[in-house]
């Protein structure tokens, strides 16, 4: 509790900034995990984008093992069967089957579970709407990313824009990792997960920004900081504002990733809450621990902040290491 007091009341100075090689480690280490499960496993693509046959119906008391050999009696290679709400629905994912195939599965289910052929659905989806809805994500992601460098290059500089775009495009990468290695079916929502993602980390990173460039912008040549100590200090100050917002915004994620799948039913909003929970801890992390990071390494090469540099480490950098809110105070 003594430290939560601590921490709240902004009395804990944690050095986010001098412990970067720690954190662009462990970064690289998350990215080679998540390249890796691309690679090895990849995405386990929903029906949406490479195409199949979907069959929706209702029958109470019955496994998904007496769901999945109904459907493979007939002939289908391959059944991903899933619970559709807690009344006894379900939901079989299949290849793409030709019509009469299609009738087979049908009846065969229909018979098995006493249930009306009339009430065993049957949606047929070709891969060419899995394309379509791809190159929409994608024109949709690449406007997004031409909007946050326009907006943080006129609202800040370049260089803050590219170190938010590195740590967006981290986010994306180790989610989309996570993905591959927990073998989660990505579907249209899956996308719509990712791109809030980009929106939630983009405001992290913007709040940062923010208090960093209010900061900096004291600097001058009789400074008692150098950039990345008061960039460092700018970083505690929004430090439990960061926390305590993404604490409330994952709090109901996990509600519906834990909760809601598994206690209510509700399986088709797995696909949006696992994107959402995964990308808001790693986009909290990211504005924390490698967009600021980065953002000070390049800083630190501009001349202004390594006169600044120089002067302090050939004086012993004598008043550099004052209180935070006096060094925050006095710029």
């Amino acid at each position: 509790m003594g430290l939560a007091r601590r921490l709240y009341r902004g009395e804990i100075d944690v050095d986010f900034v001098g412990k970067w090689r720690l954190w662009y480690s462990l970064s690289g280490l998350l990215l080679a995990v998540s390249l890796a499960g691309l690679l090895i496993n990849g995405l386990n693509l929903g029906v949406e984008f490479k195409g199949g046959t979907v069959f929706t119906f209702k029958a109470p008391q019955t496994s998904v093992e007496e769901v999945r050999a109904s459907v493979l009696e007939e002939g289908v290679h391959q059944a991903i069967v899933q619970s559709a709400g807690n009344e006894g629905g379900w939901r079989v994912t299949t290849e793409s089957l030709p019509e009469d195939t299609r009738n087979q599965v049908q009846t065969e289910i229909a018979k098995d579970f006493n249930v009306p052929a009339g009430e065993v659905s049957i949606q047929a989806i070709g891969p060419s709407w899995g394309g379509e809805v791809s190159t929409k994500a994608l024109w949709g992601l690449v406007a997004f990313m031409v909007a946050i460098i326009l907006y943080l290059s006129m609202a800040f500089e370049p260089k803050m824009a590219l170190a938010a775009i590195v740590a967006l495009i981290h986010d994306l990468v180790i989610t989309a990792g996570i993905y591959a290695w927990s073998g989660f079916e990505v579907t249209p929502a899956t996308l719509l997960g990712f791109l809030t993602i980009l929106g939630y980390s983009l405001y992290d990173a913007v709040v940062v920004f923010d208090m960093i460039k209010e900061v900096t912008a004291k600097l001058g040549h009789t400074s008692k900081m150098t950039y990345s100590m008061a960039a460092n200090n700018a970083l505690n100050h929004t430090l439990i504002r960061s926390l305590n917002t993404s604490l409330v915004a994952i709090l109901p994620v996990a509600a519906i990733l834990f909760i809601g799948t598994t206690v209510l039913g509700a399986g088709t909003l797995k696909d949006l809450s696992l994107a959402l929970f995964v990308g808001m801890i790693v986009g909290t992390y990211s504005s924390l621990c490698v967009a600021t990071p980065l953002l000070v390494t390049l800083k630190e090469r501009e001349p202004k902040y390594q006169a600044i540099a120089k002067r302090l480490a050939s004086t012993g950098g004598k008043g550099a290491k004052g209180s935070k809110s006096a060094a925050v105070a006095k710029g």
